[in-house]
Formats: C-alpha cells, structure tokens, sequence
C-alpha cells in the first residue's frame, strides 16, 4: 500500500482541528503502515530480543498521543514527530524498566556514530542515548530536535526543516554538528 499523500494527511488534520469527531478515526487507518514503519526503524536499533513488537510500539503510542485536541499538529511532518517522540518516550521507559530490573547488567554502550552509520546493530543503549540527547537539548534545543526527528521518527531532512521552520541548509548543518556532539558525548 503506497504512502499516503502528505496533503490527504493535512487535509483530515485540518478537520480535526474544526471538531470533525469522525476525522480523527479517519487518520489512524490512513498512516497506520507510516507509523508502523516508523515503529520497526526504531525497534531494528534495539537489541534483537526486544519484548516490543512494531505494532505493539505502535498502539501504545497511539493511545499515548490520545485524543488530538488542542495541540492537533499542523501537517503530516508534524503529526509524524510527535508520534516519532512519543515512541522514543516508550522506548527510553522501557528500557529504563529493563535496566532497573537487571542492575546495569548486560548492557553494552553503542555510540550514537555506530547507531546512525550501521542501523542493524545488535544493542543500542537508549537510556544513555537518551540522557546524551536531554544534555544536548539544554545546550541547543533545536540540534536535539533534529536528531530526534532524523534519528526517531526517520523524517528527511526537507521534512525536518518544514517541522522546525528553518531551511534545508540549517537543518543538516544542525543534523552534521549535533551528531558530532553526540557522538563526542557518547565516547567521553
């Protein structure tokens, strides 16, 4: 099933936004195979016995995001990184449950410079990874935006730069110096 059309997606968003109840049960089923896809991408960094499923992900951030009320996102791009950090969010609590109950044990650190250039990798430490990026977020909230929208929800970087509101130029030199950061941050 191709994509839906980023227009269709504004289209019912708009709707939403006007009250329209039937609107919003109209959108899941239009994007369901985009954010699932967006689920596995984030799943395929995990290690290979995760206890989620892509679908799994899926529904709980679905009923995470709940109902779009009066933060209804502006277009498709915008829908997509909210859901895309809402993931991340239960990704993070997750494994920050899983590192509890183990102690720390077990856990093998991945650099983000790994993460990003070999996607298939066995392990990532999304705890770290995590805590990395809120240090980067309090330094330059826009670079940590980028990555969590490149990184998270698999967004392009023209997408990234419609969600933020600056050009395609600034978006990958933000995407170029925050995974520098990171990735120094990581390995320190």
């Amino acid at each position: 099933m191709p994509p839906p059309h980023p227009a269709d997606v504004t289209r019912i968003l708009a709707r939403v936004r006007a009250g329209e109840a039937e609107a919003e049960r109209e959108l899941l089923p239009l994007i369901y195979e985009e954010l699932r896809g967006v689920a596995r991408g984030q799943l395929a960094r995990e290690r290979r016995n995760h206890t989620l499923q892509a679908t799994a992900l899926l529904h709980e951030a679905w009923m995470k995001l709940g109902s779009l009320d009066a933060a209804v996102p502006q277009d498709r791009a915008h829908f997509m990184a909210i859901a895309a950090r809402t993931m991340r969010q239960i990704l993070v609590d997750h494994a920050r449950g899983k590192k509890a109950e183990k102690r720390g044990s077990g856990w093998d650190k991945v650099t983000l410079d790994i993460a990003i250039d070999q996607l298939q990798q066995d392990e990532l430490d999304l705890v770290a990874l995590d805590e990395t990026l809120q240090q980067l977020a309090q330094q330059d909230p826009r670079k940590a935006r980028v990555v969590e929208l490149r990184f998270f929800g698999g967004l392009s970087m023209n997408e990234i730069a419609e969600v933020l509101g600056v050009s395609v130029r600034t978006a990958e030199g933000d995407w170029y110096m925050a995974r520098a950061w990171l990735r120094k941050a990581l390995t320190d």
